[in-house]
């Protein structure tokens, strides 16, 4: 049995609970996202078995680093999103406002699946086709799961996401303007959904997009870590470089020197973790004890070697290294 859509009636129309939009929608319209449509009374879920992306990724791709590394992970995508960010570097099904993809039953998923320790709702907001992703989580109960998400996600649906065991959450800015300008949304739930997902004790590792002369500027990066360090000094930061894509193709691609600008920061703030993304650089990218700064991943790319972590703990000196180590 499919799991019930999130919704409510209210004045004739249907009041969608999956994000904080929390759109009111008409009979015959849609939400914000684009595939949630009110029919004849009932919210449907259009992308419910059909996916337009679909692959077996490294895990260190979503990104998540302290995550079961070097492991693969089954991922999977619709169209549609609750963002309508000009920088989207997947607006090409982010952003498709026409209901497409391939057939894909949570049974015939969760067969796909059966080699891989985790799967990843990915590529485009998994908040948005919530309950299709909780059936297939259904069928595949000693799997661990993964939303990449943009963490606008509801308190309601919150509750339904209990079989989630690890995020990555975009934090795009620490400016409340850049989110309605840029995303059409707001900054305040981001912020709150990952404080509670950390309280739940889901493993949280945050991403944030730098794009030249919109959110990079050192006092915002500086409000970015230590935000993340009052919740968790050792929950792992991404700072990913921008290239021109979309409606932001006149802006320049992130130097190299603004991304150590932000991992400076981010160590000053206390972060035990701050990675650089989009940049192949083995200093950045790989994991480094806390306590005795001993290498302990290796990571070039996609290429990955843990050669000091053991049992969770780093081999030279015990420290534990919070993370998801093994099923």
């Amino acid at each position: 049995m499919l799991t019930p859509i999130l919704f409510k009636p209210e004045n004739s129309k249907l009041r969608c609970l999956v994000c904080h939009h929390k759109c009111l929608i008409a009979a015959g319209k849609r939400g914000i996202c684009g595939i949630r449509e009110n029919q004849k009374g009932e919210l449907k879920l259009l992308v419910h078995s059909k996916v337009v992306a679909k692959h077996i990724d490294p895990i260190e791709k979503k990104p998540l680093y302290h995550f079961l590394p070097e492991t693969e992970i089954y991922s999977i995508g619709t169209v549609g999103c609750n963002y309508k960010c000009g920088f989207c570097q997947n607006w090409s099904i982010s952003q498709n406002q026409e209901v497409m993809g391939q057939p894909l039953s949570p049974e015939q998923a969760a067969r796909e699946a059966k080699l891989y320790p985790s799967i990843a709702y990915t590529y485009n907001e998994p908040t948005i086709f919530l309950e299709y992703a909780k059936d297939i989580a259904k069928l595949t109960p000693k799997k661990k799961h993964v939303f990449v998400t943009n963490g606008y996600f509801s308190d309601e649906a919150l509750k339904e996401m209990g079989f989630v065991d690890a995020l990555n959450i975009d934090l795009k800015s620490f400016n409340p303007k850049f989110y309605l300008k840029n995303c059409g949304a707001k900054l305040q739930p981001v912020l709150d959904n990952i404080k509670k997902c950390k309280e739940l004790g889901k493993w949280v590792e945050v991403t944030t997009l730098l794009i030249p002369g919109e959110n990079d500027s050192e006092e915002e990066l500086r409000n970015i870590a230590e935000f993340l360090a009052s919740i968790d000094k050792e929950m792992p930061w991404h700072i990913s470089g921008f290239h021109p894509d979309y409606k932001m193709r006149n802006k320049s691609s992130t130097s190299l020197a603004t991304l150590q600008k932000a991992y400076q920061i981010g160590k000053e703030a206390g972060l035990a973790y701050v990675y650089l993304g989009n940049v192949q650089n083995e200093e950045y990218n790989s994991t480094y004890c806390p306590k005795c700064k001993k290498m302990l991943i290796r990571r070039k790319g996609l290429m990955v070697n843990v050669e000091g972590l053991v049992n969770g703990k780093c081999k030279y000196c015990k420290f534990v290294i919070k993370g998801v180590w093994e099923l």
